[in-house]
């Protein structure tokens, strides 16, 4: 099964938390709390599908106590993880934050697509 290009209509930013560091590159933390700061960086823009589950889907994803509403298809790249999250572009500006669940290979050759099953939110630390 092929990607039909057209499918992809959407612009969509893979961000990384990245933690704060000093000049040793030691992550930097609150004198008080311990607390490490960061900031989301952008890793790539992509095109993608953004699509609601089926009830189908939404119903298999409720039976499991899951708070997945969408899966996002993107052309296939490596070093992708469920620590990173999806901004969705709309018109130039930035959208619905999407938290990954996990990334999944398309059946046929695991090297043509991904299907991302997400969850919609803002991650805050990379977790």
């Amino acid at each position: 099964m092929t990607l039909a290009a057209g499918r992809l209509r959407h612009r969509v930013l893979i961000e990384q938390y990245v933690l704060a560091v000093d000049s040793n590159g030691d992550a930097i933390q609150d004198t008080n709390t311990g607390e490490t700061t960061g900031s989301w960086q952008e890793l790539a823009t992509v095109w993608a599908a953004i699509e609601p589950l089926s009830a189908r889907e939404f119903l298999a994803a409720q039976a499991m106590q899951s708070k997945i509403e969408a899966k996002i298809v993107i052309r296939h790249r490596m070093g992708l993880n469920a620590a990173m999250r999806l901004v969705h572009m709309i018109n130039g500006a930035r959208g619905p934050v999407y938290n990954p669940a996990g990334f999944l290979a398309d059946k046929d050759s695991g090297l043509e697509y991904l299907t991302i099953p997400v969850s919609a939110g803002v991650s805050t630390s990379g977790q």
